[in-house]
């Protein structure tokens, strides 16, 4: 496929939008970071996957190749800057009392099973932390023997003054703020305290550790993406995402060691997500006010947790509460019974055209992904369908054209429909022959005012999954999710 798009990024490291060029013509190198695996993800994790996922499927969709990483990190992420600095996973597992990694297994399924229940692509290279400890320990040894780190009784960091770019992604520049960079505060050992961990001395008892130039020891949170992206992607990637709370310190640390170790550039397009709140507060495992994904997924179809999300730029903050959901959730409904009434809709003669909603969601989509505009216009599309439909149906071919724009748009790209269809191009499958014949009965029943028998076809469809809804054009019905 020819790329003919044009497609503008933030980029987080110059602040402003820039035309993409990748490195390679066609193909795009990205790593984005994946989740730390003690606890079950949350909707923050769920704003930030999806998200991406949308970038993913886009960047395909107009042509391009795609390489993408996302990480697994399942040791050497510690407790933040006030804490104990203990690994998360070792607290995670002294909690549930197993095994460090039987705690990163477990809640690595739990993520995929969360990611493909919203229908988040899974990435072609998912590497583990702990499965990559001999190209941390080179990208450390090198390093050292260029002079950017420094080894003390076992423990190694990375020396921040020895790197005139540290803080150009964040903008904290002086060594007051590069303090809170640290993730654990040992400063009789480190010559400065912005300095930061690449391997970290253990303990006999410590459960997690590997043996090193240093020591047994287990490696810092920072430098595993940057070994693992450099590894499967090369020295110098195209895009690297993540949660804007991964800017500083993580991002910053990995520029740092990155660059020093290879002279040169890390990434060339950063693209970092905002964060979810609740009333204002970001929300977080740390904090105690999460939702886990599981737990929306039992009141809530997972393509309206996607149109929530979606509806809000990916750089925008994401408020949550039920009432947010819930409207979410009215607003897809509408979109979803325009979706179903076309798939049901009767062979006619009317036409549509199509090429300025194509064009603008294009628009949308090279502009920085902007995804609320891309739904707004499939309300609007929907109006104009409706009004067709309420006098007349569509030619067999507008039809055809119009199941595809949603399908390849709202469900593949998006995400916001559920994958399966009701019928196959219409009225070809024999559900779709069946429903026909059980709506028209029940259309007979009410005009006799036989509500009884109305509602019993009614309840045992929804028994069987079938979700029958009536409208001022008729009824209309959907499978459950």
């Amino acid at each position: 496929m020819t790329i003919q798009d044009e497609i503008y990024i933030y980029n987080t490291l110059t602040r402003q939008k820039e035309k993409f060029v990748p490195l390679r013509e066609g193909f795009i190198s990205m790593y984005v970071c994946g989740p730390t695996v003690y606890g079950h993800s949350h909707i923050g994790h769920a704003k930030s996957y999806v998200s991406f996922d949308v970038m993913v499927k886009w960047f395909r969709h107009v042509g391009y190749k795609v390489r993408y990483v996302q990480n697994i990190t399942d040791v050497g992420h510690l407790l933040g800057d006030e804490g104990d600095g203990e690994d998360r996973i070792l607290k995670a597992a002294r909690i549930e009392q197993t095994s460090p990694m039987e705690v990163a297994q477990a809640y690595t399924r739990s993520y995929y099973d969360d990611m493909d229940a919203l229908g988040v692509a899974r990435p072609n290279i998912a590497p583990t932390a702990a499965g990559h400890i001999p190209e941390q320990i080179e990208l450390i040894k090198t390093l050292i023997q260029k002079g950017h780190a420094y080894e003390v009784n076992g423990s190694v960091y990375f020396s921040v003054s020895s790197f005139d770019g540290y803080g150009k992604l964040s903008g904290r520049r002086n060594q007051d703020d590069m303090e809170s960079g640290t993730r654990v505060e040992i400063k009789s050992e480190k010559r400065h305290p912005s300095d930061f961990a690449l391997w970290k001395k253990a303990d006999p008892t410590h459960l997690m550790q590997w043996n090193s130039p240093w020591g047994w020891g287990f490696p810092g949170w920072h430098i595993e993406c940057s070994a693992m992206s450099m590894k499967y992607l090369g020295e110098t990637i195209d895009i690297h995402g993540g949660g804007m709370d991964n800017q500083f310190p993580h991002h910053e640390c990995e520029i740092a060691q990155s660059e020093s170790a290879t002279g040169k550039p890390f990434v060339r397009y950063w693209i970092h997500n905002n964060l979810v709140t609740v009333n204002g507060q970001k929300m977080s495992k740390s904090l105690g006010n999460f939702t886990t994904i599981k737990e929306l997924l039992k009141k809530y179809a997972p393509t309206v947790l996607r149109f929530f999300i979606l509806q809000s730029h990916y750089r925008s903050t994401l408020d949550f509460s039920d009432e947010a959901i819930s409207a979410a959730k009215n607003g897809l409904e509408k979109l979803t019974e325009t979706y179903n009434r076309l798939l049901q809709s009767s062979i006619g003669k009317a036409t549509l055209d199509l090429e300025p909603y194509r064009k603008k969601f294009h628009a949308a989509l090279n502009d920085d992904f902007n995804t609320p505009q891309a739904i707004a216009l499939f309300f609007d599309l929907a109006r104009e369908i409706n009004t067709t439909l309420s006098r007349e149906g569509f030619s067999e071919q507008e039809k055809s054209n119009l199941i595809d724009f949603f399908n390849t748009y709202a469900k593949n790209i998006l995400g916001i429909l559920p994958q399966h269809e009701n019928a196959t191009k219409g009225d070809s499958t024999v559900l779709s022959k069946v429903m026909e014949l059980v709506l028209e009965i029940r259309k007979d029943a009410r005009a006799k005012k036989d509500f009884a028998t109305s509602d019993l076809i009614r309840d045992r469809l929804k028994d069987a999954g079938i979700e029958v809804k009536d409208t001022k054009d008729g009824a209309v019905w959907r499978r459950l999710e």
